[in-house]
């Protein structure tokens, strides 16, 4: 099946921004976390560390669901 379009009230979507958006979604929740547990000044490059988790949970949920959507 694949990464196919999703029909929104006549307007076609790409799953992957649906994708992108909880992969947002879940960086900020883990980021939120981190600097609650180790605080602001653990992370040196936080801009960096921000995008890489990003791509790295972006990539994971687009893993996962691409998966179980095309399971019989």
């Amino acid at each position: 099946m694949g990464l196919q379009e999703i029909a929104f009230g006549g307007i076609y979507l790409s799953p992957l921004l649906i994708f992108a958006l909880l992969g947002f979604v879940a960086t900020l929740a883990i980021r939120t976390l981190l600097h609650w547990l180790l605080g602001q000044h653990t992370l040196w490059y936080a801009a960096w560390f921000d995008l890489s988790l990003f791509v790295i949970l972006t990539a994971g949920i687009t893993f996962v669901f691409t998966i179980l959507l095309a399971s019989p």
